[in-house]
């Protein structure tokens, strides 16, 4: 019988395989760089949770190899604690501490004991969510209210202003969930993340694809007046399909300004399926509140200059490939993931119960807003245009 040979990775194969990671490569991608399969890749990466490690590093204060070579030396000849520390400029006690450790007077390697304090130093800090047991209920019980990391994190700050020991940071709370030796969240938690994901992915990742179709007289994201683009006025929305198994989808709508999202039952995604149900909700606010749609370039959008004739409001469409200009509503539609995950028909929920889905997301704080909630900012918005 033929064994496959074990893979294995030198520190600069590793070095390049975070780098990618962090720019946004796909496993696959990265593992064609060693002409490996995925697997081998993605046990390296899944070790810490798609998390780098950071660099260790030898403390300048520490014994060097050379001089450990050096403490070897005289101790073979018989030299003292004392003389020895004197040649070294160390501290007796610091020669006397290393000797012990390493063997003593009798098995003392320069080597061995090098690569021995190596091992040893490598003790990770506590994690705070670890050490202080009543701040990780806190975190695991606003996860299970399927609150964000960034959520969480901003609301302590808020909730305990003069509490230290009730602030932890976001990236904490990530790390606790990916990082799994750290002992501090249980690993059931990451359930209640957007994404339900096992390993951290870069900020730089996307599964975007080319568009779907050619839109007849779209008038581009370019032609935005500036007062759309830098948020400056409440009114103007950002929209896309969210898809799920047996050929169902729904319609999300979030308001640039305040976040506010809306979710929309669709019975098809054919052009005039998707533009009817769009300005039926339409109709729901007033003209100050939605004056303008900013959209992909999918087909279901073909009929565009029929909902602006029947609504009066402007759509936009972005540039191909570039999900980033609808930043707002590809970042709700990853929130709706904790809600609808991928593989779930969407044709059982109702419009009632997409109402109650968008009303957990608008009365979520947002970090944006302040760590408001976009119902909070929305109705705030409404009042003084009413």
């Amino acid at each position: 019988m033929k064994y496959r040979t074990r893979t294995y990775y030198t520190d600069s194969q590793k070095a390049l395989m975070w780098e990618s990671w962090k720019a946004g490569w796909t496993l696959h991608q990265i593992a064609k760089l060693f002409d490996r399969g995925c697997g081998s890749v993605g046990g390296i990466l899944a070790r810490t949770g798609g998390i780098r490690p950071p660099q260790r590093y030898r403390s300048r204060l520490a014994l060097t190899l050379a001089e450990r070579e050096e403490i070897s030396i005289s101790v073979a000849k018989g030299l003292s604690i004392r003389s020895i520390a004197g040649k070294l400029g160390r501290a007796p006690s610091t020669v006397s501490r290393e000797i012990k450790r390493n063997g003593n007077q009798e098995g003392y390697r320069a080597t061995q004991a090098d690569s021995a304090a190596w091992q040893r130093g490598c003790r990770p800090k506590v994690c705070k969510l670890a050490e202080n047991r009543v701040l990780a209920r806190i975190v695991a019980n606003k996860l299970q209210m399927l609150w964000s990391p960034e959520q969480i994190a901003g609301w302590l700050k808020q909730a305990y202003p003069c509490d230290e020991n009730h602030h932890v940071s976001h990236e904490t709370i990530y790390r606790s969930l990916f990082i799994q030796t750290r002992g501090a969240l249980k690993k059931e938690l990451l359930e209640h993340l957007r994404r339900t994901r096992r390993m951290r992915r870069s900020r730089h990742y996307t599964q975007k694809t080319a568009i779907h179709g050619q839109i007849v007289d779209a008038i581009s994201i370019r032609e935005r007046p500036a007062c759309v683009e830098d948020r400056a006025v409440p009114g103007h929305w950002e929209g896309d399909l969210v898809f799920g198994s047996g050929n169902s989808q729904i319609a999300t709508l979030v308001e640039r300004q305040t976040r506010y999202v809306m979710l929309v039952k669709l019975d098809g995604k054919d052009s005039q399926t998707v533009v009817k149900a769009l300005i039926k909700n339409a109709c729901k606010l007033p003209q100050d509140l939605y004056q303008s749609l900013t959209w992909d370039r999918g087909t279901e959008m073909h009929a565009h200059k029929q909902f602006t004739l029947a609504t009066d409001i402007q759509v936009y469409f972005c540039d191909p490939q570039s999900p980033w200009q609808r930043g707002s509503n590809e970042n709700t539609n990853g929130l709706l993931r904790q809600y609808m995950p991928k593989g779930m028909n969407l044709s059982g929920l109702s419009q009632h119960q997409l109402n109650a889905i968008a009303r957990q997301l608008n009365e979520r704080p947002r970090k944006t807003l302040g760590f408001h909630t976009p119902a909070e900012m929305f109705s705030s918005c409404a009042a003084s245009t009413g």
